[in-house]
């Protein structure tokens, strides 16, 4: 799928309007363990996975990273705290392997809204599926086991298992990557 092709399963863009979208992006390029968005550097952007895979993660209070986020192809990501409230990231993105994406930058979101009214609406739809998956996601976090979360997880995900590495996966799912060996040596 092509951005074009994502774009058009939420709204209808005419050539030109989609043409007049895609003004707005800028590409950008990041080698595997490059950060899209530094720890307190402030967000400035939406991301749109081109091709490639990041993580967003944080760190505990003992310095630990706890991911709390992937991206494959097709998906937007930000940290919306920082972005919205313009406020240093507690957060890190940073691309896993060789990723491309679309930048979309605060300004320039404000002014595609103003020429495409109708891209509001497809924000809006992208942010209420986002939604949708992180209440899924306490769902599970609070009715699941952790091994029935990891098998959830690889189910519903099996192109994260072969694209991220096991001690991230295991981050993610706040397990250890012994825990996550232990569970495939069962299945």
């Amino acid at each position: 799928m092509c951005l074009k092709e994502y774009v058009q399963r939420y709204i209808s863009l005419s050539e030109e309007e989609y043409a007049v979208f895609l003004s707005y992006l800028e590409t950008k390029s990041f080698a595997p363990g490059t950060r899209l968005l530094a720890y307190e550097e402030r967000c400035q952007s939406r991301f749109y996975i081109k091709k490639g895979c990041v993580r967003m993660y944080g760190y505990t209070e003992k310095g630990k990273e706890q991911i709390y986020h992937f991206g494959i192809d097709n998906w937007w990501i930000s940290n919306y705290e920082s972005l919205l409230n313009d406020t240093p990231s507690q957060l890190v993105i940073e691309a896993i392997e060789p990723t491309e994406v679309y930048c979309l930058t605060s300004d320039k979101f404000e002014q595609l809204c103003q020429q495409l009214p109708k891209t509001e609406r497809l924000f809006r739809r992208i942010m209420e599926r986002a939604y949708m998956a992180f209440q899924k996601r306490l769902e599970f976090l609070f009715s699941l086991s952790s091994e029935e979360q990891y098998r959830h997880f690889i189910e519903v995900n099996a192109a994260f298992t072969q694209r991220v590495p096991q001690y991230m996966l295991a981050s993610y799912l706040g397990v250890t990557p012994e825990f996550i060996s232990k569970i495939r040596s069962k299945m």
